[in-house]
């Protein structure tokens, strides 16, 4: 993102120019602004990831169990501990967070959208309203 370049300020009293001038430079510099775009299929296949993790790390604690549940001697069932025990609980978290991370953002992005639409209606009550009261105002001068 470039920053647009900063000016010296004009001196007070310059009038609707310098306004202009400033409104000018603002929406420049709203039309430069870049907001990546997420990919979808890059999120769906994350999400569907974050579903497959857990489920594949819970398998592969049970093949961990399963195996070390055959010996009886301790030092052979460490290695079944570390391999199969560690490995699928960290594929668990993972996938959960993974999960977790991308249904939020679906989530926010619906909330955000929502609230845009509700804001926006609102807006055009108001403005709504303000121009039933112009209109009343008007009407009622006339009428004097």
């Amino acid at each position: 993102m470039t920053q647009p370049k900063s000016t010296p300020k004009s001196a007070a009293g310059a009038g609707s120019a310098g306004q202009a001038s400033a409104a000018d430079r603002l929406h420049a510099g709203a039309r430069e602004l870049t907001v990546p775009e997420p990919l979808a299929e890059a999120e769906s296949m994350l999400l569907k990831v974050g579903l497959a993790l857990p489920v594949l790390g819970l398998i592969l604690i049970g093949v961990a169990w399963y195996s070390a549940s055959g010996t009886a001697n301790v030092a052979e069932q460490v290695p079944y501990l570390i391999s199969g025990g560690i490995v699928g609980l960290a594929l668990v978290l993972i996938g959960i967070g993974l999960f977790v991370r991308y249904s939020l953002t679906r989530l926010f992005r619906f909330w955000l959208a929502r609230m845009l639409i509700e804001h926006q209606t609102q807006t055009d009550r108001v403005v709504e309203a303000i121009d039933n009261l112009e209109t009343a105002l008007r009407r009622s001068q006339v009428g004097k």
